[in-house]
């Protein structure tokens, strides 16, 4: 799965945002600190304000490992 990886400075700027009627931004805490959207999030904007979106780094999801013993 593709996802798209956020500074804090842009997940920051995405929270509470809608990329399209009735949906918001929800970015997510990825490894190491970093954050990342969907690519459904990034393809379905169209306020220009957030176009910048379209230009984040595209990432392939690996799931964490679960730790549980």
């Amino acid at each position: 799965m593709i996802v798209y990886l956020l500074t804090v400075a842009q997940k920051n700027q995405l929270l509470g945002v809608e990329y399209i009627a009735d949906c918001t931004y929800n970015p997510l805490e990825y490894a190491n600190g970093n954050w990342i959207i969907s690519q459904k999030e990034v393809e379905q904007t169209n306020d220009e304000k957030f176009a910048w979106v379209k230009d984040l780094l595209q990432i392939e999801y690996v799931k964490p490992k679960d730790n549980a013993s």
